[in-house]
């Protein structure tokens, strides 16, 4: 293990696209989505300590999920949790994360991952964070894995890169969530490659880039330089983090820097922000039913997506291309192209029948 090698997971999403299975309470990073025995927060965990001692890893979340932290991931400790208590985007909570490991250590090299996505190929996504780390422990650069993509998707955002030999490549631009003819064109294009969010750089070159860049947050978080890894760290953060400006690291820093490199990278790679994404990862029947935890007969129906409490007895018939999930009280069923109207849903949900079912 590389004493020098630490990570940040990001845990502090709700993943409302996945109600009635993740709410407020127990949002979708604590759930074991695909029926696998670990979380996708313990999935994500054990990933990274194939390469990363576990003491440096640290999980950023929000302060209300902290015992559903501690207990999903035994061993680790309470200073390895970075409690926000307030919702501020990616920005602050990373440039927090940065101050308080270049304390411990300032020839750190971090990776910033989130909680919450699934990885085919674990054996691959390792070889490439070492790839990562190396470079950036060499060289002054932030650096991003990128998905090569497979299909024009719309969801996700873009990152252009200059063609050349080395395996590593300059960036040239981002781009938000393209329409469907941009997105085309940039798959034809070939050096195009999707932003999974994932991270890479030293810990000094992400605290220039923070002075840089986002100056006044960058004064804010350096005040508590004294106190971090101390006792005096929670309340600190406490009285501050609220004043940070509410900003992602994409636009605070990854769209203005110069010093921005992808690795283009393949692992069998999937967000899981949606059911259908969720879906796509499943195992199917030969009518393409995927199911979590339910004991299902299915009669002249094909395409569904059905996840239910455990061993729930389920019985469908003549549905084609449905949600249908149930949990606690709740059961939502939804076709699965109007799968993005559930954001929506959780609003009326909300208002109809109250906070405890969200």
């Amino acid at each position: 293990m590389h004493n020098n090698y630490y990570a940040v997971i990001m845990a502090g999403g709700v993943g409302s696209r996945f109600w009635p299975v993740s709410t407020k309470k127990f949002p979708k990073q604590f759930h074991d989505m695909l029926g696998t025995g670990d979380s996708l927060l313990q999935k994500t965990f054990k990933r990274l300590a194939k390469v990363i001692p576990q003491k440096n890893i640290l999980i950023a979340t929000n302060k209300k999920y902290k015992e559903l932290v501690l207990s999903q991931l035994k061993g680790v400790k309470e200073q390895q949790l970075l409690l926000e208590p307030a919702m501020r985007n990616t920005a602050p909570c990373i440039l927090y994360a940065a101050l308080k490991i270049k304390q411990e250590n300032q020839d750190a090299v971090m990776i910033v991952a989130p909680s919450d996505h699934w990885i085919d190929d674990e054996a691959t996504f390792i070889d490439n964070i070492k790839t990562a780390f190396t470079a950036c422990e060499k060289n002054d650069m932030l650096m991003t894995l990128g998905i090569q993509p497979t299909y024009p998707n719309t969801g996700y955002g873009y990152i252009a890169f200059e063609n050349s030999a080395s395996e590593i490549k300059k960036v040239t631009q981002f781009t938000e969530k393209p329409d469907i003819a941009t997105a085309t064109r940039f798959l034809k294009s070939g050096n195009y490659v999707w932003n999974a969010g994932i991270f890479i750089w030293s810990v000094k070159s992400i605290s220039t880039a923070f002075e840089n860049y986002l100056p006044e947050m960058n004064a804010l978080f350096c005040e508590g330089n004294a106190v971090y890894n101390t006792d005096f760290e929670d309340d600190f953060i406490e009285d501050n983090y609220g004043h940070a400006e509410n900003i992602s690291i994409d636009y605070g820093i990854m769209q203005q820097a110069k010093n921005i490199y992808t690795l283009p990278v393949d692992f069998g790679w999937n967000d899981l922000g949606t059911w259908s994404s969720l879906y796509d990862k499943l195992d199917k029947d030969k009518a393409q039913n995927a199911v979590v935890n339910a004991n299902i007969i299915f009669k002249d129906a094909s395409g569904n997506m059905v996840r239910t409490s455990k061993n729930k007895h389920v019985v469908i018939q003549g549905l084609d291309d449905f949600i249908v999930v149930e949990k606690e009280g709740v059961l939502l069923i939804c076709p699965k192209k109007s799968e993005q109207e559930i954001k929506q849903i959780v609003s009326q949900v909300k208002e109809q029948f109250g906070d405890d079912f969200v």
